[in-house]
């Protein structure tokens, strides 16, 4: 059967062409041996039929859904398979805007299908949406293009992608337990304070007695609670939306990350996820053709803390000038300890920084994983602490004045 073709040699040159070949795999398997990759082909005699551009639609829906890291997950290590299977590029868009279930990501892979048919490349068609893939994905996928290792590429992002999914997972999982305990306390102080200590009240109040400071307090807060309910929650509702948009905002984020770096049982959990992430990171990106002061900067943009991201910044601007990376990361102990900086050094000496970086990360990411999986033990003391200081608060300012009673008679 008679193709006509388009590829991209190993500069990322676009190729257009024709090849008797039996089969569109067979198509591509021949082209991969010349150093080609495959993105779209079809029959001579019947052009397969263009999709038509959704660009106008997409851009409508931009807003509408969010695309869950499982979905990009799936397509990553599909594509990367079907690459390796022969498939051309294009095929394997079609395919898998096919089988995803998300309808914003459907429309982004088939206009991105659409545009490497045209001829752009796979990183081009990516940035038109770059706010669903990300700067490094996208530089990633590039550098992958440029040097003709686009499945190696695509199974480094498939690593990255399940590497953080499942620190994320296992955050997620260790804070369940102690929010619900500490919802479920709240909704109890809230029943008592407003249900049952102004039943218990009326007593003291018939019996016309002096009531102690605690007594006199819990009355004072279950009187406010009862007369200004609605008030206390509608505060309660815009203080926590409050909050969650402040720490947004450039100063509320600093506040808050700077707050998080300091507490004593949260510290240590968020250094060691924003170092697994730099180095996995920045491990994945050296392994391409990127230059190093670029991979410093797109890394700088995946950390989750203010600080971490300000110190990786300014290492990239410090390897401009022609500093060391370890120079800059000693500066910073706090953030970045000395087993960090020896072994970047070690690393820049020895030439082998992205296989150190990902000893490194695997360490980080298993330490978090041990860390979380043993973090409801840690912080039930401090619940069980607490529960017990509010229950006992409250036991004695009612057990107060009953005994004052009992002395009386």
């Amino acid at each position: 059967m008679s193709y006509s073709y388009t590829a991209r040699d190993k500069e990322g040159n676009l190729i257009t062409g024709k090849a008797e070949v039996d089969s569109e795999i067979e198509l591509a398997t021949q082209l991969k041996k010349e150093g080609l990759l495959l993105t779209s082909s079809e029959f001579q005699k019947g052009a397969k039929k263009k999709i038509t551009s959704l660009n106008g639609l997409i851009e409508k829906l931009k807003s509408i859904g969010t695309i869950p890291l499982e979905e990009k997950m799936f397509f990553t290590q599909n594509l990367q398979v079907m690459l390796r299977s022969g498939i051309s590029l294009s095929t394997g868009l079609e395919t898998l805007s096919k089988q995803t279930t998300n309808l914003r990501f459907q429309l982004i892979l088939k206009d991105i299908q659409s545009n490497v048919e045209k001829g752009t490349s796979f990183a081009e068609s990516l940035k038109k949406h770059s706010n669903v893939f990300g700067e490094l994905f996208i530089n990633m996928i590039e550098a992958g293009e440029i040097s003709g290792q686009l499945e190696n590429t695509l199974m480094e992002l498939r690593i990255q992608m399940k590497k953080d999914h499942d620190i994320k997972s296992k955050v997620k999982g260790a804070m369940m337990y102690p929010s619900i305990v500490i919802m479920a306390m709240i909704g109890v102080m809230i029943v008592v304070v407003t249900f049952v200590i102004p039943k218990i009240t009326v007593l003291f109040t018939e019996a016309n007695i002096d009531l102690p400071l605690p007594t006199r307090v819990l009355i004072a807060i279950s009187n406010f609670m009862i007369n200004n309910g609605l008030a206390v929650g509608i505060v309660s509702i815009l203080l926590i939306v409050g909050f969650f948009r402040g720490i947004k905002t450039k100063i509320g984020k600093k506040i808050w990350h700077k707050i998080l770096i300091k507490a004593p049982i949260m510290a240590p959990i968020i250094k060691k996820i924003n170092l697994a992430r730099f180095a996995r990171t920045l491990s994945s990106l050296l392994k391409t053709d990127i230059p190093i002061v670029k991979s410093f900067t797109i890394t700088s943009k995946t950390l989750g803390n203010y600080y971490y991201r300000g110190v990786v910044g300014i290492a990239s601007e410090n390897l401009k000038k022609g500093s060391t990376i370890t120079s800059t990361l000693t500066q910073n102990e706090e953030l970045f300890p000395p087993l960090i900086t020896q072994m970047v050094a070690v690393g820049e000496d020895s030439g082998s920084l992205d296989t150190i970086l990902e000893n490194l990360a695997q360490f980080y990411e298993e330490d978090v994983t041990e860390t979380m999986a043993n973090f409801s033990s840690i912080i039930e003391p401090i619940l069980i602490l607490l529960l017990g200081l509010g229950v006992g608060a409250v036991a004695v300012a009612v057990i107060m004045p009953i005994y004052s009673l009992t002395q009386a008679v």
